[in-house]
């Protein structure tokens, strides 16, 4: 019996012909192999190691569940386009909620018409801009004041602290405090197996989200009752709602909000720390950057230093968005197609079953006849190239298909803010500094810069 479980485990049922590949040990599969940590700004190893033996289609086993992984793009695309639910393990499902709105396709519409009302770019330019510019400028100044900032730490309080504002309104000073508590278990749980027993990290991860859910919706039901002010978010959501047949449910609202903080909370600031890293470690780059955001400052009018950044400003910064558009291609080391196979899917000779999961590398991001020295961060590749598109057939950080990232417009403005106020000072990261990857960013020993006022760059430079 047992030795037929193991059999039937390695060589799963399939009507056709199943991409090549191992599955590994019964449940545990390849999984550790698979978060071994790796050089954040190549593909992992396991990865590389599979593509030589099997070429870029193959089959494996991770967190108990059957997964394909690719790296070949014109799959991807496909797969991305024709199939739209999320592939995940069922840590991550628990996590996010199993029947979440972004996983219903009923909801997944009406919920990406919403998120681009609110962080589409004239949503940016209207609701987001002033208040990233104003926390990016005073967390920075505090670090200039202290000698040091992490830079992961600072840019996770800007992002949190400008969503919250526009999402939740103000938040009584300890709901707040307790929130930014139960972060801390987040993400170091992710991607774990799917165990949620006592002293597990998925154990940690399903109480913290408990927590945080009841703050959310005990703040929500409060502020109703009392008629206090919510967020911009809040009263689109309540507009658009009002007099449809579609509703949301107190319940459905707050995991809408927990899942959108928990997301951009855990990407775009981890993305920047690396960036920061990439820039600290090639002066030319640091050297340009720093002259391209004194021009901005010189060219202004008003000739206000401390004058707020523009949308205008924001669209000048050409260099900065060769920057931004390099450490992307750099760091999308892991799948950027992630799904689950709705339908019996035919590629080439193979068979991709129904029910498992799909991961879709970007390995043409490292492919020498699109980019030259592709392991080398070269931000001038890019060069009077479309500095806005956040998508084509060899640039797919945020995705692809029905579920592309919708918060990309925003990640790229909170990393061009921040990089426009570090360049302020003089400041530099430590070149021992580490950046690896277990599926998600790490910095074992931290994303600290040495930055000081008494270096800030003085007005004869344009400051």
């Amino acid at each position: 019996m047992l030795c037929h479980w193991i059999y039937q485990w390695k060589n799963p049922k399939c009507s056709g012909k199943l991409p090549p590949g191992t599955m590994g040990f019964p449940i545990i599969g390849e999984t550790f192999k698979f978060m071994k940590p790796h050089d954040a700004f190549q593909l992992p190893e396991f990865v590389k190691k599979k593509i030589l033996r099997y070429g870029p289609l193959f089959r494996t086993s991770l967190f108990g569940a059957k997964v394909i992984i690719s790296t070949d793009i014109g799959l991807n695309m496909e797969v991305a386009k024709t199939n739209h639910v999320p592939g995940m393990p069922k840590s991550l499902a628990r996590l996010f909620g199993e029947n979440n709105l972004f996983v219903r396709k009923e909801s997944h519409k009406h919920v990406r018409s919403l998120t681009t009302q609110f962080l589409g770019s004239q949503g940016l330019k209207l609701r987001m801009m002033q208040d990233l510019d104003l926390l990016a400028r005073g967390h920075i100044d505090l670090g200039a004041s202290n000698g040091s900032l992490d830079v992961k730490e600072t840019a996770s309080k800007i992002l949190t602290e400008s969503l919250a504002k526009k999402i939740m309104g103000e938040m009584e000073p300890e709901a707040a405090k307790e929130l930014a508590l139960c972060w801390r278990d987040f993400p170091k749980g992710w991607f774990r197996f799917s165990w949620n027993i006592p002293g597990t990290g998925v154990y940690r991860m399903m109480k913290a989200r408990k927590r945080m859910m009841n703050i959310l919706k005990e703040t929500v039901l409060k502020k109703k009752a009392s008629g206090e002010e919510l967020g911009e978010f809040f009263k689109m959501l309540f507009g658009e709602m009002e007099g449809k047949a579609e509703t949301m449910n107190i319940e459905d609202e707050i995991e809408y909000i927990f899942i959108f903080f928990l997301i951009a909370n855990e990407a775009t600031p981890s993305v920047l720390a690396a960036t920061v890293k990439l820039i600290s470690d090639n002066p030319k780059v640091m050297q340009e950057l720093t002259r391209e955001h004194k021009r901005i400052v010189r060219d202004r009018n008003d000739k206000d230093k401390e004058a707020s950044l523009t949308w205008e400003d924001y669209k000048s910064m050409t260099f900065t968005q060769m920057v931004i558009n390099e450490s992307l291609r750099i760091t999308s080391t892991v799948p950027t197609v992630f799904r689950i196979i709705d339908h019996e899917f035919k590629f080439g000779d193979y068979t991709i079953p129904a029910g498992w999961i799909f991961m879709g590398y970007p390995n043409v991001h490292f492919n020498p006849e699109k980019y030259d020295d592709p392991l080398a961060f070269n931000p001038w590749r890019w060069k009077e190239k479309d500095l806005t598109a956040i998508l084509s057939k060899t640039f797919i950080p945020f995705g692809a298909g029905s579920r592309l990232c919708l918060g990309a417009d925003f990640a790229k403005l909170l990393m061009a803010t921040f990089i426009h106020h570090l360049c302020r000072y003089r400041w530099s990261m430590k070149t021992e500094t580490t950046v690896l990857r277990r599926f998600i960013l790490m910095f074992p020993g931290g994303s600290d810069i040495q930055i000081s006022k008494d270096t800030e760059v003085d007005d004869s430079a344009g400051y």
